[in-house]
């Protein structure tokens, strides 16, 4: 490439060329840059997946241990033993996260399945004691109007 420059106030002129000869790339080269991008690419998905996992169970689990010490959420609504069961659960799980940091992706589901084993009995009775709005007032007319909006 051939740069010219002029300097209009003094007239010096300057001619650059610029080349690239020596340092362009083999084709050896660009297809072992490419075989080491997919490589790598492959090793972030997995990396990917494993933060996901842990992310999600421990997530979960601090989720749990946060609503059962509100007593607005769901720690107003379970008895001590429900919440001591899943206060348990919680516990167990987040010291078995705090042991096995080279946990891999299925051990991880496997720990979540376990947690939501013991925790969802405890919250499905909670939600199948709950009874429906009974229709009147202002909540009825308010649940109407959602309906039309859907």
């Amino acid at each position: 490439m051939l740069l010219r420059n002029e300097d209009k106030g003094t007239g010096n002129k300057n001619k650059i060329t610029i080349t690239n000869d020596q340092n362009r790339l083999s084709p050896e080269d660009i297809e072992r840059m490419i075989n080491d991008a997919e490589k790598f690419a492959d090793d972030d998905k997995k990396v990917k997946e494993l933060v996901e996992a842990r992310n999600e169970i421990e997530s979960y689990a601090y989720s749990l241990k946060n609503q059962i010490g509100d007593e607005e959420k769901l720690g107003g609504k379970l008895s001590e033993d429900e919440k001591k069961t899943i206060e348990e659960a919680v516990d167990e799980t987040i010291s078995w996260l705090e042991s096995n940091k080279e946990a891999s992706v299925d051990e991880l589901k496997e720990q979540k399945k376990d947690l939501e084993g013991k925790v969802a009995p405890i919250i499905s009775k909670l939600y199948a004691g709950q009874t429906p709005p009974s229709g009147e007032g202002e909540d009825a007319e308010a649940g109407s109007d959602d309906k039309d909006e859907l």
